[in-house]
């Protein structure tokens, strides 16, 4: 699951980069796609934040504070 994880965040790497819409003047949902693009791209990259703390998160680091 973990390399799954990784693979995910290396391709939302790359996604980031929305070149493709960089002149694009098209409105959705009454703003710029660009911006609505970054929009749906955050949420996304949260919902990997939540996968990778639940699945990823080394469980060396949970121990009591001494």
């Amino acid at each position: 699951m973990r390399w799954v994880l990784y693979l995910a965040m290396v391709v939302l790497y790359v996604l980031h980069n929305d070149l493709w819409y960089w002149d694009d003047a098209q409105l959705v949902l009454g703003l710029p796609v660009g911006l609505t693009y970054h929009i749906f791209f955050c949420v996304v990259v949260a919902g990997l934040m939540g996968l990778l703390v639940r699945y990823a998160w080394p469980r060396d680091l949970d121990g009591e504070a001494e």
